[in-house]
């Protein structure tokens, strides 16, 4: 542990870290102007989500990999949240965008001051699976019509997706070729190295080819290149109707950082503080909100690339936000950047989300989790753009399916002469309690010959107070039914609360 600490000191800078920091800023800024596309923002909003929030985060981060900026799903998420509310890309859904960070933000710094980090366990493997699945066949959605160079009718995601492939006679060939052409040079920069830079190489090539064949596709446009606007002109009217979506990104969006923050932490035998993380988050989306940004969160494949690249310490975060900074003035180098270069860099960067084998695994391991990740991955499609409720409703279908679990308590019985053996199973607490109670009453009553009852408690998990009483209530009963009982095996995690509910209630009871 000692030499794990000391090779990844976390807070000495040093020159691994500007180089790690660098290499994720090639990534980061087509990446961010792209998600900004799948958030329904202008491109020069992803860079300012890139700058600022990176810098701050880099202040309270915990893991020194982590690497913060827009995010796919997260953009998804802001789409879903803002899009019922106002017109996509205007200045109000900017404006929108901004306070819905502010929200983001909020929820997460107060996770991680109050030390509430488990809440990111919330989100069950199950839920996320289905929504993730789901999400990347949405986010592929959103740039389906930017992939085929298609000016699609105005409609949803998947309505437009499916009108733009149902009308080849639509598609513009350079654009087409651009887009696989991008997805091709991403994938296999990475096979053969995982700090080949891929995005750089296909948008340097998309904005040489578009400047010097005058292409005349969707392009990245005017970039407004200045520094982040810092603003508090926000809608302040309007929060309270974003604190929900606020509290579904914040969750869904930390769930992708912890995961993987964990899993790094593990393999470098350190200690990964998930409520310092849940402030780090909270403050890079605070920064978002008032420079003119949209909700950010960890991203995989960026973090990933920090550590590849040599990362020591939580600086090289820094050292990204301040290149996205520094390359701000000088955005409109990419103007000409096809759109569909960028649809190409999202649809290779989100194919990893599709977990398929993993959807159809659940249901030879556990149908009622099955159906959480099926129901969730469903209820997103359908409920699309409002993808956030289909979020809520698989927590509540998560909780629903967990609560039916634990108020589920198995009474297994044998019989030898006159002696009934009864091996309650499961957790004993007040929801479950009824259920004891009755299994146990209707095993005794289907022998109704029996003199001697024993009870065996090893197979109990946890024992609260209310399950403690109605046990004790149950030996009452049949003690004063004219039975004899023997209650054994009683864990020992359980015998204070027996111990609580009275000693007399267990006097003459063989408790051993």
């Amino acid at each position: 542990m000692t030499t794990s600490l000391r090779r990844h000191p976390e807070h000495r800078f040093s020159v691994h870290d500007l180089f790690a920091g660098l290499s994720v800023a090639v990534v980061l800024i087509p990446q961010s102007m792209a998600y900004a596309e799948v958030a329904g923002m202008p491109a020069e909003n992803g860079l300012f989500a890139s700058a600022l929030p990176c810098i701050l985060a880099a202040f309270f981060a915990s893991s020194p990999y982590l690497q913060t900026g827009p995010v796919a799903t997260t953009s998804l998420l802001t789409l879903g949240a803002l899009s019922p509310m106002v017109a996509v890309g205007s200045a109000d859904f900017v404006r929108l965008a901004g306070l819905l960070a502010l929200a983001v933000g909020l929820v997460r710094v107060a996770v991680g001051l109050v030390r509430t980090g488990w809440v990111s366990y919330l989100m069950s493997r199950p839920l996320l699976s289905g929504f993730m699945s789901a999400a990347a066949i949405l986010i592929v959605a959103t740039q389906i019509p930017s992939a085929l160079g298609s000016a699609t009718p105005p409609g949803g995601l998947v309505p437009r997706a499916a009108w733009a492939l149902g009308h080849p006679g639509s598609w513009e060939m350079p654009a087409v070729v651009m887009s696989v052409a991008t997805v091709a040079i991403i994938v296999v920069g990475r096979r053969l190295h995982p700090l080949a830079p891929g995005v750089l190489v296909a948008v340097v090539a998309g904005t040489v080819y578009s400047s010097l064949s005058g292409y005349q596709g969707a392009t990245v446009g005017s970039i407004h290149a200045e520094f982040p606007p810092l603003s508090l002109d926000l809608p302040w009217t309007r929060f309270p109707s974003l604190v929900l979506p606020g509290i579904v990104i914040a969750l869904v969006g930390f769930s992708e950082a912890a995961s993987l923050s964990r899993v790094f932490a593990s393999e470098d035998r350190k200690r990964w503080d998930p409520n310092r993380e849940f402030i780090s988050q909270g403050a890079a989306n605070l920064a978002a909100a008032f420079s003119g940004g949209f909700p950010v969160g960890g991203s995989f494949a960026r973090s990933g690339l920090a550590r590849i690249a040599g990362a020591r310490s939580r600086w090289a975060g820094m050292v990204a936000g301040l290149a996205v900074l520094v390359f701000v003035p000088f955005a409109s180098v990419l103007a000409p950047l096809p759109k569909a270069v960028l649809a190409g860099i999202v649809i290779a960067a989100i194919w990893k989300l599709l977990r398929p084998r993993e959807l159809l695994t659940l249901w030879n391991l556990s149908r009622p989790q099955a159906l959480v990740g099926w129901a969730t991955f469903g209820l997103t499609l359908a409920l699309s753009p409002h993808v956030d409720h289909a979020v809520l409703i698989g927590i509540l279908l998560a909780g629903a399916v967990h609560l039916l679990r634990e108020v589920r308590l198995d009474v297994a019985s044998q019989r030898e002469g006159e002696t009934l053996h009864l091996h309650p199973g499961g957790v004993l607490w007040f929801g479950s309690a009824p259920t004891l109670e009755d299994e146990i009453l209707a095993q005794i009553a289907g022998e109704p010959d029996v003199s001697r009852v024993v009870i065996h408690c090893g197979g109990l998990g946890r024992v609260d107070l209310t399950g403690a009483w109605s046990l004790a209530d149950i030996l009452d009963d049949i003690r004063n039914a004219g039975i004899r009982i023997a209650v054994t095996g009683v864990p020992d995690h359980a015998r204070r609360v027996f111990r609580a509910v009275g000693e007399e209630r267990w006097a003459g009871h063989d408790s051993s």
